[in-house]
């Protein structure tokens, strides 16, 4: 049980995805103004890290290595994420059609996300079971929901204060994002 608590906490905070591995970062900045579409934009990325990291763990460990394909794990990978995310671009849109317009571009986006990638290759490289993989990609997910809620809540807040011309916009949304990977280095200490 401890090795699971561990995994989920290193995973979430410890190591987060975007501010500890700096992946995922063009989302994280371009859905980061609003704090509604960053709870969307997070709650799609755990969706689509978790199942892509269950669906390429089976991918690789049943079709990749039995037939010697492990050259095509890139690829095989890529399609599996770029399935998931039409899956999720054509419920969002059926389904919550404000969401959907709020994300825009930002939603097929996900499909070059690196932190989607990132997580699936990070469960193949530790070699994890399939519910080590699931567990630490819902934590990867979460992780980076977290930080994109955090990171929406200070840009709300700052696109009301006066700022030099210069620093509005995604310049502050940087700097901010810098010093939120700082504040999560103190989490190195906790495992």
């Amino acid at each position: 049980m401890q090795e699971y608590f561990l995994l989920f906490i290193g995973a979430m905070f410890v190591n987060n995805i975007v501010l500890a591995q700096y992946l995922g970062n063009c989302p994280f900045i371009g859905t980061s103004k609003d704090t509604g579409v960053a709870v969307g934009m997070g709650g799609a990325v755990v969706f689509v890290a978790v199942m892509a990291a269950a669906i390429t763990w089976l991918v690789q460990r049943h079709i990749l290595v039995p037939f010697g394909l492990g050259y095509l794990q890139t690829l095989a990978f890529i399609l599996v994420i770029a399935s998931l995310v039409q899956f999720v671009e054509m419920f969002l849109k059926k389904m919550v059609p404000p969401l959907y317009k709020s994300l825009g571009i930002f939603l097929p986006l996900i499909t070059t996300n690196c932190a989607v990638m990132g997580i699936a290759l990070i469960c193949q490289r530790e070699e994890f079971g399939l519910l080590h993989t699931v567990l630490f990609a819902f934590a990867s997910g979460l992780g980076f929901m977290v930080a994109l809620v955090l990171l929406a809540g200070i840009r709300e807040r700052l696109a009301v204060r006066r700022l030099p011309i210069a620093m509005r916009g995604t310049p502050i949304g940087l700097v901010m994002a810098g010093l939120m990977s700082l504040a999560f280095f103190a989490f190195k200490g906790m495992i």
